[in-house]
């Protein structure tokens, strides 16, 4: 059993996560849409949840065409299952292969 973990509803979380980027100068009324960011937190997934509001998509509509997402996801859990389309992240692997993004040989250190 986990203990010290404080479960936070994922519009709660989303508003806390804008609240941090804020701290950071992040002011989203003066962004153009996918342009420079001080700081850009955002939620990948929530469990296996799948919803989709205004404000936010779980699990994060873009993290499949994105290496720097998926390298470090299946690092930590090469197994983990998409929770909308029940297919595994490693699938979408392939698709992103060639944008530079890697893992580094820890032998190598």
């Amino acid at each position: 059993m986990l203990t010290g973990i404080v479960e936070i509803n994922p519009l709660d979380l989303l508003e806390r996560t804008q609240k941090i980027e804020a701290s950071f100068g992040r002011d989203r009324s003066r962004e153009r849409p996918k342009g420079e960011r001080t700081l850009d937190i955002d939620i990948l997934l929530y469990g296996s949840l799948v919803m989709a509001t205004e404000r936010l998509k779980l699990p994060h509509p873009g993290m499949l065409e994105r290496a720097f997402v998926l390298v470090p996801l299946l690092e930590l859990d090469p197994g983990l299952i998409h929770p909308a389309t029940a297919k595994p992240f490693a699938d979408a692997l392939p698709c992103v292969k060639d944008q530079g993004i890697y893992l580094h040989d820890k032998a190598a250190l």
